[in-house]
């Protein structure tokens, strides 16, 4: 068994929190079933979207207190439409970000009936809250990889424009603990241009992280930054329904990589009383995080939780 391995095993069956030196996190923040969670900081208010409950396919949360205190807004859908080529009940991990003209854009990934798998759309607004105007067709798809979920934007220093995915390979059903168990399937994560509008994808998607002996049957939720001269790609390792689920990171010298993971992870069950801590998103500032962790598996719920980061060189601490 692997150090890393050990590691996890410590941690999931005896709750030893290895992290608790560093705690800084706090919540649940939102007291409601909000898996996936992104953050938007405007000058004024912070944003949290979140996957979809009931009839509602975006939720929405807002903090008028740099993120100390959250409001659900109940009933409130950023994302009333999910777009032609999409049907709802299944649209997840939405990412939003400001295109700097008045315009928000909102990544996410919902069902394609014509695909028989999930694809990654857009859509716009004048108003970070919504709602959100989806457009006519899917930005990428890949579906005989299995689909693509989990997008988040990302803008370098030169301007130019990217989002990242995760090629859902698991999807394609090699059985056992999110459909991978037996690792037949890549679920890499995939680094998309976009052109400046923010909408339309530009030249070929590149592969810069996949899985490896101790991410279990997959790798998922990424989201970039760059913070001090080095590119950030957090992500979450293993089935989102296992109390593996941890919250982890890779980095990189150059926005195409190579990326090269974190010796351990940055939170797993056990941290700070949490179980499958996961689905992070950082500021663009790479000093606050928001993600969500279980709080009961049956039916599957999933609060929002903050924490604070700090940096040790290119190592994340909370």
């Amino acid at each position: 068994m692997s150090s890393r391995q050990h590691f996890l095993s410590l941690t999931v069956l005896y709750g030893i929190c290895f992290s608790c030196v560093h705690a800084a996190v706090y919540g649940p923040v939102i007291s409601a079933d909000f898996p996936d969670p992104a953050i938007l900081v405007t000058p004024t208010v912070m944003y949290a979207y979140a996957s979809n409950s009931g009839d509602i396919n975006i939720q929405v949360a807002t903090s008028d207190d740099d993120g100390t205190t959250w409001t659900l807004l109940n009933g409130v859908d950023a994302l009333p439409d999910v777009g032609p080529w999409a049907t709802v009940g299944l649209t997840w991990a939405p990412d939003v970000i400001d295109r700097g003209d008045g315009t928000f854009v909102m990544y996410y990934a919902a069902e394609s009936p014509s695909q028989t798998t999930h694809c990654v759309g857009a859509a716009t607004s004048t108003n970070p809250v919504g709602p959100y105007t989806p457009q006519t067709q899917p930005i990428v798809c890949q579906t005989a990889s299995g689909g693509v979920i989990d997008p988040a934007g990302f803008q370098d220093v030169d301007g130019q424009r990217y989002i990242v995915y995760k090629v859902d390979g698991n999807n394609l059903g090699g059985g056992g603990a999110c459909g991978n168990a037996n690792g037949q399937y890549s679920t890499p994560i995939m680094l998309q241009m976009m052109e400046a509008d923010a909408l339309t994808a530009t030249g070929d998607p590149l592969q810069i992280l996949d899985r490896g002996p101790y991410d279990g049957p997959l790798i998922e939720a990424p989201a970039l930054i760059l913070h001090d001269g080095t590119y950030v790609l957090t992500f979450s390792s293993n089935c989102y329904n296992t109390d593996l689920y941890d919250i982890s990171y890779a980095t990189a010298p150059s926005v195409s990589g190579p990326y090269t993971k974190a010796s351990s992870p940055l939170l797993v069950t056990g941290d700070d009383g949490l179980t499958a801590p996961g689905g992070a998103t950082l500021t663009p500032d790479g000093t606050f995080m928001v993600f969500h962790a279980t709080v009961n598996s049956n039916p599957l719920t999933r609060y929002m939780y903050t924490a604070t980061i700090s940096w040790d060189g290119t190592v994340m601490n909370v």
